[in-house]
């Protein structure tokens, strides 16, 4: 039996629609998104390459577009690029991710992806307000089994026993306008405007507690002490897991280390300080230094990747500044959480403060000298 009259001008044309599909709509959203930007980047001669705009693999954008779906999608929306397609969750999740990863202007970024800037800005802040939502559970203190491995790791790496954890502050950089009449509490010692992250990072450099909002110009122990986790410490709630036996009858009891602006307690042991020191007290400081750079890396990282909280291109809302510093947190720790393999390949940056000269605070407890005795005794043995 011959064809049926007309099948071969119905193929072409079906033809025709096949190949008009795969132009408005490959199926595959990073394709059509990569096309739909690739005239509008700065870099046009270079390939687009999907880690370098967004600092994530492809596997933890999708993740995050799961996380942040449902909350995203509860929000009626209108955003839209400039031809009037209106953006999907993953549209968003790219702007948002570009915003915080780039520190680049609202209107830098409107030009890069073909939106307006005032759709950037609007993107963004529900982005935050759903990672907020959905991915704090990313953000918490270990459990027992976690808190284990983390004393397990500290142990193993540099020597320290029963250390569940390291703590920093940084200064986020803010551009406070001169008609603030608030603005002068936020001048640090370095005549910086900033405000503090005070964080305490475990032996893989995830964030496991954080603290931030208060201005630059208040110091470490302050902060310290404004904290839950001060309060929890003090009170025996937390760091009061089981002691461990170093010989001899020696036990000590769960801990944290800082640098020389914290003060010495039962619970945070700080390097020794002074010239005239024993090479017990010189071999620990050596050792508490190594240990204590992993919180000293996860700040600058986060400072590295995150840029919109090195805050220089933008005038940040000090009230909202605090959220997108917990989101940045929150992204950083994920990113560790689902691409382990990808974090061990980036290079290793130890300085997050590099204008910032040690602060040193003089406060120390009884038992905090004991410990920090018999760690400095254990690790010269």
């Amino acid at each position: 039996m011959g064809p049926v009259r007309g099948s071969r001008r119905r193929k072409r044309a079906d033809k025709s629609a096949a190949a008009a599909a795969g132009v408005q709509g490959s199926g595959d959203w990073w394709v059509d998104f990569s096309a739909r930007i690739a005239g509008h980047l700065s870099i046009p001669e270079e390939p687009i390459n999907f880690e370098s705009i967004f600092k994530v693999s492809r596997k933890t954008f999708d993740y995050i577009c799961s996380l942040v779906r449902d909350e995203l999608m509860a929000k009626v929306s209108h955003l839209a690029f400039s031809d009037g397609k209106i953006l999907s969750v993953e549209d968003q999740v790219a702007v948002a991710l570009r915003r915080l990863n780039s520190g680049e202007s609202l209107l830098n970024i409107g030009v890069s992806f073909g939106i307006n800037h005032s759709t950037v800005s609007q993107v963004t802040w529900r982005f935050v307000e759903a990672m907020e939502e959905r991915g704090i559970q990313h953000l918490k203190w270990p459990n027992c089994h976690e808190i284990e491995i983390s004393k397990y790791k500290f142990h193993t790496l540099w020597g320290l026993p029963n250390c569940c954890g390291a703590i920093d502050t940084t200064h986020i950089m803010m551009c406070l306008p001169s008609v603030d009449t608030s603005s002068k509490v936020w001048i640090d010692h370095e005549r910086k405007h900033s405000m503090i992250l005070q964080a305490i990072i475990d032996p893989d450099m995830r964030f496991r507690d954080i603290v931030t909002g208060w201005p630059g110009s208040m110091n470490e122990p302050p902060v310290l002490c404004s904290s839950g986790f001060f309060k929890m410490c003090e009170k025996g709630t937390r760091l009061n897991g089981e002691k461990v036996k170093l010989g001899n009858g020696v036990e000590v009891r769960e801990y944290i280390i800082g640098d020389s602006g914290f003060p010495l307690l039962p619970w945070l042991i700080t390097p020794y300080q002074g010239k005239d020191l024993s090479n017990a007290e010189i071999e620990f400081n050596k050792i508490h230094f190594a240990a204590r750079g992993v919180a000293q890396r996860a700040l600058a990282r986060l400072k590295d990747t995150w840029r919109i909280i090195q805050g220089e291109m933008w005038r940040p809302d000090k009230h909202r500044l605090p959220r997108i510093i917990l989101v940045c947190c929150l992204l950083h720790n994920i990113v560790i959480d689902i691409e382990n393999e990808v974090r061990d390949e980036m290079p290793l940056l130890q300085e997050h403060d590099t204008s910032y000269k040690q602060q040193f605070c003089d406060t120390t407890d009884n038992e905090g000298i004991i410990l920090r005795d018999k760690l400095a005794e254990y690790l010269s043995g």
